[in-house]
């Protein structure tokens, strides 16, 4: 069964950036589209961006579209979400997610089944 960890989630400034990191272990990255969601306290696990197999396609929420990044290196079975202009409203368990389908080209937000335990990540004003 394919494992998730996240890692590079901390406390950082308002208008700061992480790098977030997704490893992918009991099963290669290659083939499946991964993706990012988040879940803020007292609110719904929302979706945050997705690649698709190839890394040719990439999807963004509206929130975060200009700011973040998702990014893929199958090499080392590792997906990374580059957040940059953090607000306080980022503030939230960011989890990294799998497609359990192969060659998905344009994965949507309901086709990711697989989700790691998250890592914390806070913005102060």
């Amino acid at each position: 069964q394919v494992q998730l960890v996240e890692s590079g989630g901390g406390l950082v400034q308002a208008g700061g950036s992480l790098r977030l990191s997704c490893a992918v272990s009991e099963r290669t990255s290659s083939g499946y589209a991964m993706g990012w969601f988040r879940q803020a306290p007292g609110k719904e696990r929302e979706f945050v961006a997705a690649v698709n197999w190839s890394g040719d396609y990439t999807d963004y929420a509206d929130f975060v579209k200009g700011r973040f990044t998702i990014h893929r290196d199958d090499a080392k079975n590792t997906v990374y979400l580059h957040a940059n202009s953090l607000k306080p409203e980022d503030t939230a368990v960011y989890f990294c997610a799998t497609d359990l389908i192969m060659f998905r080209s344009y994965p949507s937000q309901g086709d990711f089944n697989t989700f790691g335990q998250g890592t914390q990540v806070t913005v102060s004003s």
